[in-house]
């Protein structure tokens, strides 16, 4: 007797229109972000859209976004990647409702709306709030270093610039006069009407080296001077010309070399910046700098804070490479109760307990703030620092796969890191509703 199995017909027919609402659980978050994009604002983006009626009709800027914003919530960020998914992903297949945009397509309607799917960050975050998801009661800080779109093998040093501009200079002086003595012969060979400006091979790339490496020099030079008149505001000492080890490259001259975490090897990055809320692991802030180090971040960041969500946060903490006694001051005077230890703190010891009584008069901001972090509210608060930020990083870089930009330049590259957090904030709000 053979066995009975379900029916299997491959090749069956609709017999029936096949509704897409079908096609995946009512819960899906592809369903939540197809619902929650129709209920944005989405006008900047369509604004580009007036008016225009050249060529073939463009996929609809609603469509695109459920796409990108889908695709960044789960781990897809490559334009080839998304494109494949939409011919192979049911999700993705129900956002498009079966279109298929090409990567090429995908692509460009990133970088030509990047500014505007950036701004989504803030109207996602309201919608955390207005959903009781940030509280502002504690915001932990943090940086994390995320490869840039180059290598670090074609950056070099101002020192390396200085050396082979001049080595490149005296190549291309001799290859220049033996150019012209082949000239002169072809010119007593062939008469004065043969064309002969035709740049050879090794004298070509040997210009365009040294074209490259004279913008690289100029740039490091012109940020030197900068810098020096902001010391020379300061009253501070600068010499207004680059370091020797100071670098620029030219894959990406935006982005600087900078420790790895874990701190082990160096790598062609940018600093990415992230402020999470206790209460729910909201990112409430985004930012990225190219300077490898986090001092001089913490006040920016709270600003940022401020001007998404309209007020300060009662606490924030942050690790020792955003210390100053400034910023403390400056925080503290703004109504923050701060935890920023002035020391790198080792959490594998237990510090030992505060001392008792009233804290002395006259005690530094270093000392002040190492007394609070021993107390057992200081470091309670300190902890939450290490709940809150390194997760979020934990899964932005290892469950969603996201550890490189694609885009180059500081503004592009601070587009892309809040198209990842808005996808992040997004997976929060979708596990809330």
């Amino acid at each position: 007797m053979s066995k009975t199995f379900r029916p299997y017909e491959p090749n069956q027919d609709f017999l029936m229109p096949a509704s897409m609402r079908e096609w995946l659980p009512s819960d899906h978050l592809a369903y939540f972000i197809s619902d929650l994009v129709d209920h944005l604002d989405l006008s900047v983006i369509m604004e580009r859209y007036a008016g225009e009626e050249r060529g073939y009709p463009p996929y609809h800027p609603a469509m695109m976004v459920k796409i990108l914003l889908y695709a960044y919530c789960t781990g897809v960020v490559s334009s080839r990647k998304i494109a494949k998914r939409l011919c192979e992903d049911i999700a993705f297949r129900v956002l498009a409702a079966n279109n298929t945009p090409d990567f090429r397509t995908v692509s460009d309607f990133r970088k030509d709306h990047l500014k505007a799917l950036a701004g989504l960050f803030l109207q996602v975050l309201k919608l955390c709030q207005k959903a009781g998801l940030v509280k502002l009661g504690h915001v932990a800080l943090d940086g994390t270093k995320i490869k840039a779109n180059a290598s670090r093998h074609k950056a070099m040093s101002y020192k390396r610039m200085k050396e082979e501009e001049t080595r490149l200079e005296a190549e291309v002086a001799v290859l220049m006069k033996k150019a012209e003595a082949v000239d002169e012969e072809d010119d007593h060979r062939y008469g004065k009407d043969r064309r002969g400006d035709e740049l050879p091979k090794e004298l070509a790339f040997r210009e365009s080296r040294l074209k490259k490496i004279r913008e690289a020099k100029e740039a490091l030079e012109g940020e030197a001077r900068r810098e020096a008149e902001v010391a020379a505001l300061a009253n501070k000492k600068h010499t207004g010309v680059p370091d020797d080890k100071a670098q620029r490259n030219f894959t990406d001259p935006e982005s600087h070399i900078m420790p790895a975490p874990g701190g082990k090897h160096f790598i062609q990055a940018y600093n990415a910046q992230a402020a999470v809320d206790s209460a729910h692991q909201v990112i409430v802030a985004a930012e990225v700098t190219n300077k490898p180090a986090d001092r001089g971040q913490s006040e920016p960041m709270m600003e940022v804070v401020k001007a998404n969500t309209g007020k300060l946060p009662r606490q924030m903490s942050a690790d020792a490479g955003y210390f100053s006694s400034d910023a403390v001051k400056n925080l503290t005077a703004r109504g923050i109760d701060v935890y920023m230890p002035p020391d790198k703190m080792d959490h594998r010891l237990s510090l030992p307990p505060a001392p008792r009584g009233r804290i002395p008069e006259g005690l530094s901001v270093v000392d002040r703030m190492r007394r609070k972090l021993r107390t057992k509210k200081g470091k309670e608060r300190y902890g939450l620092r290490k709940e809150l930020p390194e997760p979020v990083f934990g899964q932005i870089k290892q469950a969603r796969g996201f550890r490189q930009f694609l885009l180059r330049g500081n503004g592009k590259v601070s587009g892309e890191w809040k198209l990842i957090c808005t996808g992040h904030n997004l997976l929060t709000l979708f596990g809330a509703h």
